[in-house]
């Protein structure tokens, strides 16, 4: 049995034979997981399918979770996938080649008075950042806010990377600078990587150098 989001599914219809699928819409994480969880007590093998890499603002840690507190003793196996944040970088150059934080900037599941004080943390210690779901129809302020803290620590010229739809037809890339980040179009299929002090353009792409080459 294959489950997941809808169009996650539909990604990976070539993969898929005679195996029953089971897919939901947005918000319907638990439901999934447990359609997965069921099925896999029922003596199914089960594919639960994430974007991305499963372990990475996926969905093994809540089948992990549900699991454990129903008591549910089942078998599980996390396939490791390439993270957004590690797609956009390979598109973008190489950004996280020194030390980098990722930084989800929806406030459905974490207070946004949280995520102010890792935005602040990273900006303050020099990280480079990946921010997912950067922005949305309905969340227009929170890139505000962030943007807004990263420049009260470090210059406008600091480069940005914005990556979105990262492998699909409409792939788009654009590298461009905290001072223009917002002439530029981002939504919920972007990936926004701002780069530290040392973040550099070299022949187009974005590096951050690690300290080897002097």
């Amino acid at each position: 049995m294959v489950v997941g989001y809808g169009p996650y599914v539909a990604s990976i219809a070539d993969l898929i034979t005679e195996q029953q699928t089971v897919t939901s819409g947005m918000m319907k994480e638990a439901e999934r997981c447990r359609a997965a969880i069921d099925a896999a007590k029922n003596g199914k093998v089960v594919s639960l399918i994430s974007s991305g890499d499963a372990g990475m603002y996926g969905m093994a840690g809540l089948a992990m979770e549900m699991a454990a507190a129903e008591g549910d003793s089942i078998e599980m196996e996390v396939i490791p996938g390439v993270t957004a944040a590690n797609s956009a970088a390979a598109l973008m150059g190489a950004p996280l080649m020194l030390d980098s934080a990722t930084i989800s900037l929806s406030d459905l599941l974490v207070p946004w008075e949280m995520i102010i004080q890792r935005l602040e943390a990273v900006a303050a210690a020099d990280m480079v950042v990946s921010l997912y779901n950067p922005r949305s129809k309905k969340r227009i302020k929170q890139l505000d806010e962030a943007v807004r803290i990263f420049r009260t620590q470090r210059p406008g010229t600091t480069p940005v990377g914005i990556a979105t739809a990262v492998g699909a037809e409409d792939e788009q890339l654009v590298i461009t600078d905290l001072d223009h980040i917002f002439d530029h179009q981002i939504g919920m299929r972007s990936m926004v990587i701002i780069g530290n002090a040392s973040t550099c353009i070299v022949d187009g792409r974005m590096v951050t150098p690690r300290g080897y080459y002097k």
